[in-house]
């Protein structure tokens, strides 16, 4: 489990180093996330090892939302001032994603149904 997670936190950091020393727009953590799915498909697939690492952080997702909920609380009067960004951001993103995930869904089937 450490040799997964040093490699989970290493490809972050890397991600950090090239996200901040090339002046990205782009978060660190998603070019790890970029790195690791090279890595991954280097690697056709995950070890056992990284594989029953990451089952055990995805049962614990839900603990992740605790410091989000906390920051939520402790700035309640900035999301009062702002609601109306805040919630065409969420409704604008929401639909956005609907619609992608349905266009990829729709070019899975077709292949699956041609045989590609």
């Amino acid at each position: 489990m450490i040799v997964a997670l040093t490699q989970l936190l290493v490809l972050q950091l890397v991600g950090e180093v090239i996200a901040r020393g090339l002046k990205l727009p782009i978060p660190g953590p998603v070019i790890g996330m970029l790195l690791l799915f090279l890595l991954l498909a280097l690697r056709r697939g995950p070890s056992p090892e990284l594989q029953a690492t990451c089952q055990g952080l995805l049962q614990h997702l839900s603990l992740l939302f605790v410091p989000a909920g906390t920051g939520i609380i402790l700035h309640l009067h900035r999301v009062a001032d702002e609601w109306l960004p805040l919630l065409l951001s969420l409704l604008l993103s929401t639909v956005l994603t609907l619609a992608v995930t349905a266009l990829v869904m729709r070019l899975c089937t077709r292949r699956a149904a041609t045989g590609e």
